[in-house]
């Protein structure tokens, strides 16, 4: 299976963003108060008319009509934008319709009178201390209300039963939702708290990045007086008769010089690069001639190695591209190159709406910790030729809107894919 590296691409980030949390518990919320309309309007229609208990229905229907209005009005608010506070305005309304509902049920008296804790528990987890402890005074109060306020509870006359079987009906009640809802509330928590993590790796892996950019780009501006003296030197020899008299020589030094001349070139592309602000540079390049360019490229560069392209269903796709991108595909072919002496794939696909670049070698593959470790910053270990390669192109591919994943081939050796948003094609710009 592929092994995602530094994947915080289609889904950006793991868990829930804390808006994304509270939106979800917010939903929690009203799944919850749909319980209790439905609840509360069994609960009035079966003591009414089959126990015999005798109740307003009319304002106590009415307080349910109510809070099924309100909670319709919370669902629209969901898929739109919450405001600020609204979790502590649903929980005040709960308190609030069990107030007027016991209020009209016997008051204090109600064995119903234990959901408070159920609104106060859900605030003292969902809301700042203070909020909670708001929330928890109001429950207090509404209490204090109800022993001196409330409409008597007429209960069938010798029936003295329905008493306890109410009290154990409510804290039944009670205790399955506070565990239904905190087991939902815990969950969206760990996805939240996930989230933070990301933001903070994601944090570390910026700053590496930026460090070792700072760090390249010194190095490179240092590196250009010494590559200059060089080519100076070299240019001088090759005037000398000794070396345009012997034809090896002559080739070995036009060699040298060819070497020199790329390492400027390096040189600079990094002394440009660091001076452009990302984006700017960014081009649409056919996905195919950008490959084809790299494995000419390589192919010259390392003429012992062998190199098997397969590039054809790339077709005319387009890529978004930036010198990082080459650099970075450079490198991938670099590491399998050092695993294996053997065959290296370089194929190019068009998957999911996704460019897929591979490189596939027929060496001795990730062992499990290079797996769990690869393309974290200062985790990554240079084993059979995989090292800090991985990390910087799966921050390229990040950076373009894809991603970098690694595995290990079922016939041996190892499988590194980079997929990459599809621009285009020109057959249909």
């Amino acid at each position: 299976m592929d092994r995602p590296l530094l994947a915080l691409t289609s889904r950006p980030l793991i868990g829930r963003s804390p808006k994304a949390a509270a939106a979800e518990t917010m939903r929690q919320l009203v799944q919850l108060r749909w319980i209790a309309v439905v609840g509360q309007l069994v609960a009035i229609l079966v003591s009414h008319f089959a126990l015999g208990i005798v109740l307003p229905l009319t304002p106590m229907l009415a307080v349910v009509a109510l809070l099924a209005a309100a909670n319709l009005v919370f669902v629209v608010t969901i898929h739109r934008r919450m405001i600020p506070g609204e979790l502590t305005i649903a929980l005040l309304l709960d308190m609030a319709a069990l107030t007027a509902q016991l209020y009209f049920s016997g008051g204090a008296g109600n064995p119903f009178i234990s959901l408070y804790l159920l609104q106060v528990v859900l605030g003292a987890i969902l809301l700042t201390p203070q909020v909670a402890g708001l929330l928890a005074l109001a429950a207090c109060a509404f209490t204090a209300f109800l022993n001196f306020r409330h409409f008597p509870l007429l209960l069938p006359a010798g029936d003295t039963g329905l008493l306890p079987i109410g009290r154990w009906l409510a804290f039944v009640m009670v205790a399955v939702l506070l565990v239904l809802f905190i087991a939902r509330i815990s969950r969206n928590a760990k996805l939240r708290d996930a989230y933070a993590a990301s933001l903070a790796q994601r944090a570390v892996e910026e700053e590496g990045i930026v460090r070792m950019g700072l760090f390249a780009s010194g190095a490179a501006h240092e590196l250009g007086t010494p590559l200059s003296a060089l080519a100076v030197i070299i240019a001088d020899w090759e005037r000398l008769t000794i070396f345009s008299s012997d034809p090896d020589l002559a080739d070995e030094m036009a060699d040298a010089k060819a070497e020199i001349d790329r390492c400027k070139a390096i040189v600079s592309n990094i002394l440009h690069s660091a001076g452009k602000v990302r984006g700017v540079a960014m081009t649409s390049e056919s996905a195919r001639q950008l490959l084809e360019t790299i494995a000419q490229r390589w192919t010259e560069r390392r003429p012992n190695s062998r190199l098997r392209t397969d590039l054809a269903p790339l077709g005319n796709a387009r890529v978004a591209a930036e010198p990082s991108l080459e650099q970075a595909l450079w490198s991938l072919l670099e590491n399998a190159a050092e695993a294996s002496s053997g065959l290296i794939d370089l194929v190019g696909a068009i998957e999911d709406g996704n460019v897929v670049f591979a490189v596939l070698d027929r060496g001795p593959g990730f062992s499990e910790d290079q797996l769990d470790c690869a393309g974290r910053l200062y985790q990554s270990t240079k084993g059979p030729g995989h090292g800090l390669g991985l990390f910087l192109a799966a921050n390229v591919a990040r950076q373009l809107g894809g991603r970098l994943s690694i595995a290990n081939r079922d016939d041996g050796g190892a499988e590194v894919l980079m997929r990459l948003p599809l621009i285009a094609s020109k057959a249909s710009e």
